[in-house]
């Protein structure tokens, strides 16, 4: 299985995001793919479309896809995608998403989106000059070269690399670790960090100052503050 993206999965993603997005008592996002890669782009078979059907059908797939990225932006709880296999065209774009990403040593990444002579979709052509500057991410998408996992942590394109054998087991003790988080902090330093490069400085200062202040109205701030103070482990609730 590739996981490659059709209408069907794209409309199952966003209500997936969509469910997460209404409820708050979810601490932390895990996406990986089923199967033998973690997204291998799009369906192409569903790309031969005759040219009067094609506008509708990749509009459809898009809204669907485009809505979804911006919702899993936008979440409070932080996002980890647990990638292997294929990485590739609307898989990237997926997988630069979220918060947090790591893989195992065999993961290839590729952006290929020109390899079929259109250009990108699903945000990452927002996230990718963000994460490895503009000149490579124009290598990147222009070239659509494959890159390993050992290239992509050094490019900044993850966070970690692990073999394949232990993937699972490093997943579950990162979304462990960041399920007893302080969500709300989590999700106050997300948006600041995502929104700095459309502030001036004195903006976003006066943004991490309102969120600092929406921050210690919070149960785990005062339960921070007292189990720092008492030198105990502290027992966030996510509010």
């Amino acid at each position: 299985m590739l996981n490659a993206v059709n209408l069907d999965l794209a409309t199952a993603l966003l209500g997936a995001v969509r469910s997460i997005q209404s409820n708050p008592t979810i601490r932390v996002v895990l996406m990986r793919g089923n199967g033998r890669a973690f997204m291998a782009g799009g369906d192409i078979a569903t790309f031969d479309q005759p040219p009067e059907h094609r506008a509708k059908h990749f509009s459809g797939l898009m809204d669907a896809v485009h809505a979804a990225m911006e919702i899993l932006m936008g979440l409070d709880q932080p996002v980890v995608a647990s990638v292997h296999g294929a990485v590739a065209g609307a898989g990237i774009s997926v997988a630069m998403a979220a918060d947090l990403v790591i893989a195992s040593e065999e993961t290839r990444f590729t952006m290929g989106y020109t390899k079929l002579g259109v250009s990108a979709d699903g945000s990452i052509s927002w996230s990718l000059p963000r994460l490895v500057g503009l000149r490579k991410a124009l290598e990147m998408a222009l070239l659509s070269d494959v890159y390993d996992a050992p290239e992509a942590l050094r490019l900044g394109l993850i966070n970690k690399v692990f073999a394949a054998n232990t993937l699972e087991a490093e997943t579950e003790c990162l979304v462990r670790r960041l399920s007893e988080g302080p969500t709300v902090a989590f999700g106050k330093m997300k948006r600041l960090m995502r929104q700095s490069d459309g502030r001036t400085l004195p903006e976003q200062l006066r943004a991490e100052e309102a969120a600092l202040f929406e921050c210690i109205d919070t149960q785990d701030f005062a339960s921070g503050v007292r189990a720092s103070l008492n030198k105990t482990r502290t027992d966030f609730v996510g509010k």
